[in-house]
């Protein structure tokens, strides 16, 4: 397993990734500190693509990620996160709505766990997913985060 840290405007992120592709963009300073596996080797030269787009995503040039994904997770999680990239990029659904898009509309919770347990955050865009009355639920790297990365969003359809 391959790793690098870079410096992002949501603070520093780990880049987790084998030779299948990213496994996990992990906050560094998120509501669970995440720090490397002593395992894993540090290489930022395999991860140039990912850190391009993820730079391209921050500065508003970039609205879908092309990159080899590797999430390891249950069925029904990669099938969740699978749908998680069809939201497009500025748009809000509910866990409800992803429920019903995935052909379950009573999953709405279990939806909502696979998509706190998204291991690629930002990427597989599970911040695009919020309560049913609208506002922000849960996130990985924190609610303020997740906020930060939809207003960038906005900001950026709006100037279009």
């Amino acid at each position: 397993m391959n790793y690098t840290r870079i410096e992002s405007p949501v603070g520093p992120l780990l880049l987790v990734a084998d030779d299948a592709g990213l496994q996990q963009i992990l906050f560094v300073n998120g509501r669970h500190a995440a720090r490397p596996d002593p395992s894993w080797k540090n290489r930022s030269g395999s991860f140039k693509e990912t850190i391009r787009q993820l730079r391209a995503y921050f500065a508003g040039e970039l609205e879908q990620f092309n990159l080899a994904l590797a999430p390891e997770g249950t069925p029904f999680q990669l099938k969740v996160w699978q749908r998680l990239c069809d939201i497009p990029y500025g748009e809000t659904i509910s866990y409800g709505e992803l429920a019903r898009r995935l052909g379950n509309p009573n999953a709405s919770r279990a939806v909502g766990l696979a998509n706190g347990s998204n291991p690629i955050p930002i990427v597989i865009p599970c911040h695009r997913v919020i309560g049913s009355n609208g506002k922000l639920t849960g996130y990985g790297g924190g609610l303020p985060i997740k906020e930060k990365l939809l207003a960038l969003e906005r900001k950026q359809l709006s100037l279009v």
